[in-house]
């Protein structure tokens, strides 16, 4: 029931007399108020059914539209609400509803616009739309108005509308060659002159504004029609019909004479219901007894077991597409009228409108998805022009490789948001469908081009030609498109489009090949990078390695020309330069190289050229002091030359060469960085055939060979041409030996019309007696019928089987290695933070790591190979929705310290570092990957920080940086267990000189009981380690409330962080934790430094220090390397400083041997001891003799993460 005030603003409106509309006073004020009405309506467009209901549009608006075109404000507010009211189902409630009442409301709305587009179908209003929008295009631009262009856009959106409504095929049951309400449509159009106007706007390049709006209603006009058909109208009937329709009346005719044949040889069934009873010998029944057929004998052929049974129901989700489009022939004279306007527009307009549309689409001024019109128009016209008459120039806008670049990329695109976007699979797929018929269609035209009698339009086809067989991804193209053929998305025409299409390429393809005799093609390989292995600290560190000795014996005489040379004021640093700037590596990240530089200048006795390089890195990399303070005195200079030619760099090495099977296992294992690497390669057409030799396509094939009575003679040629390249051309007949295709065979032999089949029953013959001639030889290929087989199957069913080459095969596992294996796997396998495959590896050097994990699973060890999968991202296409999440995400952190860590942590699909930077570069919000670095912080020079409380204050108010630094919440679990080693062997290095110095300001603001209770805790853990000979994280849990008000302490929290101790994990841990790396060694060190009473007492007791105790540098001495040790831990962690070698020296004379041993751990930075530390020991320091110690050294091995 209609609104009352609805009713009353309809009556409002007018009455209809006869012929005549008279209008009331209020009728502009009533149209305005149902716009408003329109405006305001609920989901289920109440008032839009209401109106449709009560037919306002055919009983009051079409009149005044008619009748009071003079009235122009009346005029346009009708206009504004006709648009509104026909307006798509589809937009007005943004898809087809699947909820059963409000798809009762769309198809409601969807029968009023039926209705409306019935009431259009009259030349008297698209008359008034016509002399309409003449007037106002008659208008220059300078005179016309912004009302006018509204009025120009309002009346194309209206016709817009009324084409758009679909047809209801049920109710018109229109025949072929019948005007349907469409066609009538269309016919008022050409009555009313508006065809002309479109027309005037496709080629006004001065209009170009409504270039899409008059590309969207020339495809509705045309959607139902075949170019093809079209371009035929009027010429009679052209001999291919003929034959096509001779041929279709003679493949009826033999199927009735067959059925008449087996009628006739059946007996009389007068008596049908007593023909009696049969046994069907050999044939058993659902028990051990044979089969009783209760028909009679005439009917046994078809017998079947399925007879009576309840068909499998398919799930809706697994049903295949249906075919939507419907083509139909229009009347005579529509067809014609439509003949003509495509020769008009191709002859005046395809190319200055596809040229806009093009623009508009470039400069993304077009709505969302209008690509999908011009592609088909592209499609469409391009067909229309080959078959009428070719003429190129007609569709040169269109025809050129950026048109193929462009059609391609859209159908990647769809193809690739198919598989990402599942709701909308099939709006993407009929896309998808769009575009690959403009592609077939492109390539059509190319072929007709090569034969065209003009030897200009010829060379064009060869230039066109020779740039899309050169791209490799234009040959990639359909592989890609069968190997991800989906039938539940993809209709049958789509298959039967895209066999066509390969069909037309190979063809194009091989023609190509044999007339150029050699081919040059781009081919795209990608490059893995892999983790570098680190080798042997002896390998490492160069071709020739030197001793401890020959280093001292060598840097006297070296430290003598550097003092000369720093003297030498004529010594210039801006001719040498530190890095290489053509290098992949940037520039922060090239600190190692520099440092290796320098040491062979050293190792070559070039002091000059060592001690430039020295000071230009200072200029490159002042951060952090690593090569030295801008202040720094000669003497500093000379100490940190020595460290840097005693330090043992990483240099870059060779691969290891090593068996081909282990790179090939290791390459799909590691983690990878991929690399594009274009080359060019000649091209074999028998090599890239043998693409198309896979079960996945020969299976889409097949599926539409199935309805191979349906299909037309070129597509089942098509389909026999592809499968006899794979069997005749390649030799891979078995590849067809399948069982389900051999029913396919059968059924097509049986037929009584397979005399229209030639070509076919030809190839399927030939196959059957291949397979036939192969069983007599191999008695299993039977069995191998019921599978899907590939090339090396058919390889070991046509040459034997263990035929393949088993050189690479793994050696067999003897009995020490899987005992050797067992034992390595149990004693390792519960160490936390540690791979144990890597540790095993370490011990069976010939092993590689597939094999090792798969003979762990054989062995019983482990339960799958996924439990030793690393950690690693696994790629996947961005979609619309995370593309504005990484947009929203930048620009909240875009002015933190660390713009792509806080990303990666808020991100909702997780995803590598890499790739993030790689999609932030590609959406332009930053311009290069350096400003996505961690921003660095300014830290006080070691000479500037002066004793006692002012420099610890310094120290410390650091704090808050470093918390938000190595804060929980934005470090993950993993992160945390790898900087776990990180973090305790920092500890030696900086720690436990601040620690004593933390302790004592602690003290002093009366946090003496926590500070023991800390130190309690130490010790008692490094007893337990002792004890149990095992480690693990151990929480420190305040008992006190002192205790717990300390831990909430930031001083103290300092101290925890300087002596190593882990913060808790955000969400998951609620104490801080002693990590499971530090010994018990280390643990009672730290618990130490922390006794103030005995510091001091020890300090009072010796005021000179001798030889081997740690306090026997000088105050200023100890300060500097503390905070050195200090500075490139703390940037180590934050990510501020590239993971390479940065030389930090420290002194510890207290280390035992088993802890000097060198450790390679990637990047983790390694603690490296002289052996020469035990020498402090042994009776030189016994008896007090000054005993030179050597240093320790912090390398960090070359990270490859990103």
């Amino acid at each position: 029931m209609m609104n009352c005030e609805l009713l009353a603003t309809c009556s409002a409106l007018g009455y209809l007399e006869g012929d005549t509309y008279h209008k009331e006073p209020d009728c502009l004020e009533s149209v305005k108020d149902l716009i408003r009405y329109l405006r305001h309506e609920d989901e289920t467009r109440d008032v839009r059914q209401q109106l449709g209901a009560a037919q306002i549009l055919q009983s009051d608006l079409l009149p005044i539209l008619t009748q009071h075109r003079g009235d122009k404000p009346l005029f346009d507010a009708v206009i504004r609400l006709m648009v509104n009211l026909t307006q798509p189902a589809l937009l007005c409630f943004g898809s087809v509803p699947k909820d059963p009442s409000v798809r009762h409301h769309f198809l409601q709305v969807l029968s009023y616009l039926q209705a409306y587009k019935e009431a259009f179908a009259s030349e008297k209003a698209f008359g008034v739309l016509s002399e309409t929008l003449y007037e106002l295009l008659q208008l220059d631009w300078e005179n016309r108005q912004e009302e006018d262009n509204l009025l120009i856009e309002r009346i194309l959106l209206l016709v817009r509308n009324i084409l758009h409504v679909p047809a209801d095929l049920e109710q018109e049951k229109r025949i072929d060659d019948d005007a349907s309400i469409h066609d009538r449509l269309l016919w008022a159009i050409h009555l009313s002159g508006m065809d002309d106007l479109l027309l005037f706007l496709a080629s006004s390049s001065a209009e170009q504004q409504w270039s899409l709006h008059v590309l969207e209603i020339v495809s509705l006009m045309f959607r139902d029609q075949i170019p093809e058909q079209l371009a035929g109208v009027g010429q009679g009937r052209l001999a291919q019909e003929r034959s096509t329709d001779v041929a279709e009346l003679e493949v009826l005719r033999q199927r009735e004479m067959a059925e008449k044949r087996t009628r006739a040889l059946q007996r009389g069934n007068r008596h049908s219901r007593f023909g009696g009873s049969y046994i069907v010998k050999g044939l058993k029944s659902i028990g051990e007894r044979d089969v009783i057929f209760h028909k009679g004998l005439h009917n046994l052929r078809n017998y079947s077991s399925d007879l009576g049974k309840q068909p499998r129901r398919v799930p809706k989700r697994r049903q295949a597409a249906q075919e939507l489009a419907v083509h139909r022939r229009s009347a005579l004279n529509v067809r014609l009228f439509l003949r003509d306007f495509c020769s008009e527009f191709l002859e005046n307009c395809y190319n200055p409108l596809m040229g806009a549309v093009k623009d508009h689409l470039l400069r993304e001024r077009a709505q969302q998805h209008d690509e999908t019109y011009y592609m088909w128009a592209l499609a469409f016209f391009m067909a229309f022009n080959r078959t009428a008459s070719f003429r190129p120039g007609f569709v040169s806008e269109t025809l050129s490789v950026r048109t193929f670049h462009f059609v391609e990329q859209n159908l990647t695109n769809y193809y690739e948001m198919m598989l990402t976007d599942r709701k909308e699979a099939a709006s993407w797929a009929r896309r998808m469908h769009l575009a690959l018929k403009a592609y077939q269609e492109l390539l059509a035209t190319v072929n007709e081009m090569d034969m065209s009698p003009d030897e200009a339009v010829r060379e064009s086809s060869r230039i066109i030609k020779n740039n899309i067989f050169y791209v490799m991804e234009y040959r990639e193209l359909f592989l890609a498109l069968f190997r991800k053929f989906d039938e539940r998305y993809h209709p049958r025409s789509f298959l039967r489009d895209l066999v066509e299409t390969t069909h037309l390429f190979l063809k194009m393809l091989e023609r190509f090949c044999r007339s150029r005799g050699n081919l040059m093609v781009q081919n795209k390989r990608k490059k893995r990078k892999k983790k570098k292995k680190v080798q042997d600290q002896g390998v490492a560190s160069g071709n020739v390695s030197h001793g401890p000795e020959e280093l001292e014996a060598m840097w006297p005489a070296l430290e003598e020309q550097l003092l000369r040379c720093a003297q030498d004021p004529e010594l210039s640093v801006d001719s040498v330069v530190p890095f290489d700037a053509a290098s992949e590596v940037p520039v922060e990240e090239q600190r190692v190289d520099a440092m290796v530089k320098i040491q062979d200048c050293l190792l070559a006795g070039q002091a000059p050229q060592a001690l430039a390089l020295l000071r230009s890195a200072r200029e490159v990399w002042p951060e952090g002091s690593v090569f030295g303070s801008p202040l720094i005195s000669p003497g500093e200079e000379m100490q940190l030359l020595k460290q840097i030619l005693d330090a043992p760099l990483p240099r870059q090495q060779e691969p290891i060469e090593g068996d081909a099977e282990e790179e090939e296992e290791e390459e799909e294992e590691e983690e990878e960085l991929q690399v594009v690497q274009v080359s060019e390669k000649e091209f074999n057409f028998l090599d890239y055939l043998k693409r198309f030799a896979c079960s996945t396509i020969v299976r889409a094939y097949m599926l539409l060979l199935r309805s191979y009575r349906q299909n037309s003679a070129h597509t089942n040629h098509c389909v026999a041409k592809m499968l006899h390249r794979l069997a005749h051309d390649l030799g891979m007949e078995a590849l067809l030996f399948q069982l389900s295709l051999f029913c396919l065979f059968n059924r097509l032999l049986s037929d009584p019309a397979a005399g229209a089949y030639k070509e076919l029953v030809t190839f399927a013959k030939y196959i059957i007696g291949k397979f036939f001639a192969l069983a007599a030889v191999n008695q299993k290929a039977f069995v191998e019928l019921l599978f899907w087989k590939n090339t090396a199957v058919v390889r070991e069913m046509t040459q034997g089987y263990g035929s393949l080459d088993s050189g690479h095969r793994a050696a067999a596992w003897s009995a020490e290695e899987e005992a050797q294996l067992q034992e390595l796997y149990l004693a390792h396998k519960e160490v936390e933070g540690q791979d144990v495959v890597e540790t095993i590896l370490a011990h069976l050097r010939t092993r590689t790591r597939k094999q090792v994990i798969h003979h762990l699973v054989q062995m019983g060890l482990a339960d799958s190979v996924k439990d030793f999968q690393r950690k690693g991202t696994r790629i996947v296409l961005w979609t619309e929705e995370q593309e504005l999440e990484l947009q929203r995400l930048f620009e909240e952190f875009r002015d933190s310290d660390d713009v792509l860590g806080r990303i990666m942590k808020n991100i909702t699909a997780k995803r590598s570092r890499a790739r993030i930077v790689d999609k932030l570069l590609a959406l332009g919000l930053v311009s290069e990957r350096r400003q996505l670095y961690k921003k660095r912080r300014k830290k006080l020079e070691p000479s500037s920080m002066s004793n006692g409380d002012e420099s610890l204050k310094d120290s410390w108010q650091e704090d808050p940086g470093e918390e938000e630094e190595h804060s929980p919440e934005e470090e993950s679990e993993e992160d945390e267990e790898k900087e776990e080693g990180l973090e305790a062997e920092a500890v030696q290095g900086s720690s436990f000189f601040s620690a004593e110095d933390l302790g004592q300001s602690l003290c002093r603001e009366g946090l003496s009981a926590p500070l023991l209770w800390l130190q309690n805790c130490l010790a008692r853990a490094a007893d337990d380690r002792e004890e149990a000979g095992c480690s693990q994280g151990v929480p420190l849990v305040p008992l006190t409330e002192e205790s717990e008000e300390a831990m909430e302490n930031a001083q103290f929290q300092h101290l925890l962080r300087k002596l190593g101790i882990r913060p808790p994990i955000s969400g998951q841990e609620t104490f801080w934790r002693i990590p499971a790396k530090l010994s018990s060694t280390q643990l009672r060190r730290m618990a130490a430094s922390l006794n103030q009473q005995e510091k001091e007492e020890e300090r009072g007791e010796e005021p000179e220090h001798h030889p081997g105790v740690p306090g026997e540098r000088s105050p200023s001495e100890h300060r500097a390397k503390a905070l050195r040790a200090l500075l490139s831990a703390r940037k180590k962690k934050a990510g501020l400083v590239s993971p390479e070698v940065l030389c930090v020296i420290a002194t510890s004379e207290e280390e035992t041997p088993a802890e000097e041993e060198r450790k390679i751990v990637p990047r983790k930075r390694e603690l490296l001891d002289s052996d020469e530390d035990d020498e402090g020991r042994g009776p030189a320091a016994e008896l007090g003799t000054p005993v030179i110690h050597k240093k320790k050294r912090f390398q960090i091995e070359d990270d490859d993460d990103d």
